[in-house]
């Protein structure tokens, strides 16, 4: 069996390790059918070091896939299953990938994606599909290839994460979870080390993953928790209705959420909220994006002080934390740098006072760092040191040593010479009740250099019209300056958010700016 599975599988075989569209899947299960893949990718050629490419929604062979790595010492990549076929295609050439596992709803990309490629190259190409396309395997088939028994020399494996690619192509981020040096049990000292932070229900965890798992932190929040003995959840795509009715049905103890899922959350109808009993929770944790701070103060109203946010990346991992207790004293605060993590905030190139805005930067203690796969020029530019890196947001710290995010750098509008940071009017506007969803920018000004927009969806039923326009803007003046309140107001059917939850900004600001000599 395998190492990092053995342990659960002598204890507890027959408990449910996973579940999701197929139904429950017992640890022993699971662990066959890892094994059986390892064996089987061998067969087919994969050697330890190579790397194999994922394309696929949140479901068991997700997860197996990801154990057969982790024993394999095969690098994994995830990839967005938003991605048309030219971004997949980009990746498979950047990252090398000797392998390719989709999912059946992809199974088109990844053909269109193979045909695009830079590199053409023979990979292992299987689909999870009955009935694959042309140049792929069926992945149950490979499956039953293999051996039940454990595999010999199993090595450690990795995981190389993409990220959401808002400036030109993705870039693969190679951190500490992308080691394929040692023993497969070095993700069992992973795992044991990440669950102070991941704080694991104290009997009988249930971890739902209601959000894709390519993404670095739902990807942490799902496999961690497994590998820590856990039950793990896992919806296919998120519903709120439905992640109340997983909570109750799995007594599920722990979750990850970003902030619009909270909001859908909350604007259930009241006969569905009512309905929640949600006593089995024991920790909900929430990041990716700045949460309103209405929004937040509702969730724990409703689900209790166990709302505990966290600040961080793909680059940084885990960088600051605030339990709900702290934050209801410092609303807007991410926390304090977790112990194995210093906050720098530098202006330029020195560090700043106490309660000084600044770029943020942050050193981990331990000695890891992060570089841009095949990227050397974008690992430069987002180090002020060796060891010293930025996922490029703005802030201060507090004499306490709390943590408040100002914006991104590049969010920030500068009209009339004074600095605008959009992080604070959408906390604003995401707060009224006509408003699902908000993205606030700067857009070309001929007299002040740029002016604020915000682009709003409304909720079902309210009309997108003048009227609204003026709600809100009078909404606006009430709490903010008013060189903040936006000066043009645009209405949408949605916004371009990646699945993480973050807004996909450029996207709505590029067109303003096409035809100018100028980005900002």
């Amino acid at each position: 069996m395998g190492v990092l599975l053995r342990d659960h599988v002598a204890t507890e075989g027959d408990r449910t390790a996973l579940v999701d569209d197929h139904g429950a899947t017992s640890w022993t299960d699971l662990d066959q059918r890892v094994n059986r893949l390892v064996h089987a990718l061998r067969e087919r050629g994969l050697e330890p070091g190579d790397t194999l490419a994922l394309m696929a929604g949140n479901q068991r062979e997700a997860v197996e896939v990801v154990l057969a790595c982790l024993h394999g010492g095969w690098l994994l990549v995830p990839v967005n299953w938003h991605w048309v076929a030219e971004e997949l295609a980009h990746v498979l050439d950047d990252c090398d990938a000797d392998a390719l596992v989709v999912g059946a709803d992809w199974s088109d990309v990844a053909v269109a994606a193979e045909a695009g490629v830079s590199h053409p190259r023979d990979r292992v190409r299987i689909a999870v599909a009955v009935e694959p396309p042309a140049g792929f395997e069926a992945y149950e088939s490979v499956v039953a290839s293999g051996s039940a028994d454990e595999p010999a020399d199993q090595a450690r494996g990795g995981v190389m994460f993409y990220t959401s690619g808002t400036t030109g192509h993705p870039k693969g981020v190679r951190g500490a979870l992308a080691g394929l040096e040692g023993p497969p049990e070095v993700w069992q000292l992973l795992a044991a080390a990440l669950s102070d932070i991941l704080e694991p229900a104290p009997a009988d965890p249930v971890q739902l993953v209601c959000g894709p798992i390519y993404h670095s932190a739902q990807w942490v929040f799902g496999v961690v928790p497994l590998l820590l003995g856990a039950t793990v959840v896992l919806q296919h795509h998120f519903d709120a209705a439905d992640v109340l009715r997983l909570i109750d049905e799995h007594r599920v103890t722990n979750t990850h959420m970003v902030p619009a899922q909270f909001v859908r959350l909350q604007r259930l109808p009241d006969d569905v909220r009512s309905t929640f009993d949600g006593s089995s929770l024991h920790r909900v944790h929430h990041g990716a994006a700045p949460c309103p701070p209405d929004v937040k103060a509702e969730m724990i109203r409703w689900w209790g002080p166990i709302v505990t946010e966290y600040y961080g990346g793909t680059e940084g991992g885990f960088i600051t934390m605030i339990t709900a207790e702290e934050w209801q004293e410092r609303p807007a605060s991410v926390g304090r740098a977790i112990p194995t993590v210093e906050i720098l905030v530098i202006d330029d190139g020195k560090v700043v006072e106490t309660g000084q805005r600044g770029d943020l930067y942050f050193r981990n203690k331990l000695g890891l760092d992060f570089e841009y796969h095949n990227a050397a020029e974008k690992t430069e530019a987002a180090h002020l040191e060796p060891g010293v890196g930025t996922l490029g947001d703005i802030g201060f710290l507090d004499d306490e040593g709390y943590l408040f995010l100002s914006d991104r750098r590049i969010d920030m509008v500068i009209s009339g010479g004074v600095n605008i940071y959009p992080a604070e009017i959408e906390g604003v506007l995401a707060a009224h009740p006509s408003v699902l969803d908000v993205a606030v920018f700067g857009v070309p000004h001929d007299e002040m250099g740029e002016q604020v927009l915000a682009a709003v969806v409304p909720v079902a039923g309210v009309g997108a019209d003048d009227s609204l326009r003026d709600e809100l803007e009078a909404y606006a003046r009430e709490r903010l300056a008013g060189y903040k309140v936006p000066r043009t107001w645009t209405f949408h059917d949605d916004l371009p958010r990646s699945e993480a939850g973050k807004l996909l900004k450029r996207t709505l600001r590029d067109p303003y700016w096409q035809g100018t000599d100028r980005a900002i």
